[in-house]
């Protein structure tokens, strides 16, 4: 328990059976319907994104983490990696970073470097197959989602891009022992 306190809300005593909601209080029937619609907009558009990346690691036979590796190494390959960021960046041990380097340079999408500077220390790079494959394994979802968003207005785009900020902070603020805040 927590030092937090927290009030609860008081329910109407003549709730409509269809604007009684489990999840998300007793806001008036409007605004709660607009909230629930964009959260229920955002889950299927994640099952989507999950559906989608579930097929791409299938059709490139790899794993989430080695596709994070490569989109990691892609954001810019001349950059010189070291594993340990790769670690900290994938919030895994050592030895897991190694093995998922490991499978990455048996397939041929990364390769190791000894670092001049430090011979004890190597860079990871991608190799031009890598780039290759992922440009044409995502080229096309890219496309599809640059289509959807292209003819945004500048006041759709902003709206969406702080929706999407606030979501990210309310997920990332998410603890097991925190309790939930009312809205305003």
């Amino acid at each position: 328990m927590t030092d937090v306190e927290t009030t609860s809300r008081a329910r109407p005593t003549a709730q409509r059976a269809d604007e009684v909601t489990y999840w998300y209080g007793d806001e008036p029937a409007d605004r709660r319907q607009r909230s629930k619609a964009v959260l229920e907009a955002l889950r299927i558009y994640r099952a989507a994104e999950v559906a989608m990346r579930r097929r791409t690691r299938d059709s490139m036979s790899m794993g989430e983490n080695e596709l994070l590796v490569l989109r990691y190494l892609l954001r810019d390959s001349s950059r010189q990696v070291r594993p340990g960021e790769l670690t900290k960046y994938l919030g895994l041990s050592t030895a897991s970073t190694t093995a998922i380097l490991d499978r990455l340079e048996r397939s041929g999408h990364i390769t190791r470097a000894a670092n001049p500077d430090d011979r004890r220390s190597i860079f990871v790079q991608v190799t031009p197959r890598a780039d290759a494959e992922v440009r044409h394994t995502l080229g096309n979802m890219h496309d599809r989602m640059l289509a959807a968003v292209i003819d945004m207005t500048p006041d759709e785009s902003a709206a969406v891009v702080a929706f999407l900020r606030r979501m990210s902070d309310a997920v990332d603020g998410v603890a097991v022992e925190t309790p939930a805040v009312d809205s305003p």
